[in-house]
Order: C-alpha cells, then sequence, then structure tokens
C-alpha cells in the first residue's frame, strides 16, 4: 500500500515539475477582429496620446484587449467602456489630478471620448508619478501595462520594496530582460499575459 501510494504521488510531482510557471500564451490569443474594432476610435486616440503623451497605437492595443472596442462594456469589477476604468479608483485618480470632484459616472466612462481622454491621463500619471525615472521607453510601456491591470505597487514590490531601487533594478533590463522577470516573479499570472497580448495587438495595427 505504502508503496503505491509512493507511485502515485511521484506520478503527481513530476507531471507538476513539468508544466511550465507561467503559461501565458495560453489560451491563445488573435488580436485581428478586436483591433478591427479598436481602430474606428484612432481618431480619438490620436487626439488623446497628443493631448497626453501617449502613442495612439498604444492606446488602440490597450482598447483593443480591455473591450474589444465595445465602449458599453462593464466588467464584473466594475470596469466601464472601451479602456475599462474603474470609477472608485483609476477615475478618481484622474479626477483628483485635474482638481475635479467625486467620481466619474458610469454613464460618463461609457462616452468613447471622455473614456479614452481619462483612460489615456491615468497611463501619463502612472509614468510620470510612480514610475518616473525608467529609462527605456520600451520597458516603460511594459511597466505601463503591467501596472495598468494589476496596480503599480504590485510591480515595483516585485522588484524591491524600495521604489528607488526597484526603479534601479528595472533600468538594469532591457525589454526582453523585464518581460522574462515578470514571469518568472510577479505573483499574478495576468501581468505577462496582459503585456504578450498588448503586445500582439500593437504588432496588428497597420
Amino acid at each position: 500500500m505504502k508503496l503505491r501510494w509512493f507511485v502515485v504521488l511521484f506520478v503527481l510531482l513530476a507531471g507538476c515539475s513539468s508544466k511550465p510557471k507561467n503559461d501565458y500564451r495560453n489560451p491563445p490569443y488573435n488580436p485581428t477582429v478586436p483591433v478591427q474594432r479598436a481602430m474606428q476610435w484612432m481618431p480619438i486616440s490620436q487626439k488623446a496620446g497628443a493631448a497626453w503623451g501617449l502613442d495612439p497605437k498604444f492606446i488602440t492595443a490597450i482598447i483593443a484587449v480591455e473591450s474589444g472596442g465595445n465602449p458599453n462594456v462593464v466588467s464584473k469589477s466594475g470596469a466601464v467602456g472601451l479602456m475599462q476604468l474603474k470609477p472608485s479608483t483609476a477615475g478618481r485618480e484622474v479626477y483628483r489630478y485635474m482638481g475635479w470632484k467625486g467620481d466619474p459616472s458610469v454613464s460618463e466612462l461609457k462616452n468613447p471620448e471622455r473614456n479614452i481622454s481619462m483612460g489615456t491621463a491615468y497611463f501619463s500619471i502612472l509614468e510620470h508619478g510612480v514610475l518616473a525615472g525608467i529609462e527605456d521607453p520600451q520597458v516603460m510601456q511594459y511597466a505601463l501595462v503591467t501596472s495598468y491591470v494589476n496596480g503599480a505597487g504590485a510591480l515595483l514590490r516585485t522588484f524591491s520594496s524600495d521604489r528607488k531601487t526597484a526603479i534601479r533594478k528595472i533600468n538594469g533590463m532591457d525589454k526582453d530582460e523585464f518581460f522574462n522577470y515578470i514571469v518568472e516573479n510577479h505573483p499574478s499570472s495576468q501581468a505577462p499575459r496582459y503585456i504578450w497580448k498588448v503586445q500582439k495587438a500593437m504588432d496588428a495595427i497597420d
């Protein structure tokens, strides 16, 4: 009996060890249709990108991944619209940055122009705020994506509990090294998959 359980345990452990730590490419993701739908909002993305210093292709890729270009989507967690903004978190932060009181309404965030403008503003707040100091533009893009989906605090803590140390470690990496570090060390499996999906969406934009 003991021998049988030992064999079962060995097989289970062998099966676990053969699995990749984070198979971020599964399930597969085809960005073609989401990107086509997101492209209809490119004029707004271009305007918002010019206002906040963000690449319109990047904004379009975020829209494709987050909502598939549907401005009326509301997630189970309460994220709203094209760039899937939560009124009480990202929405509130943008409001505070602009000097406004309260939180944006769901109807406001379903408005494509408002949603894209606020989502782009939020990326700018991250880039010039908590993530300021990251030097490589591509690494910054990956850091923004990771922060957008799982929080900037979680990203920095993956490198160090001290922000300056975390930024210094990040600056010692190129984009591939940064991505591999996220795959191996970020507590959320969603983080590397999100980077991968956004990059695939950007590659699909003409």
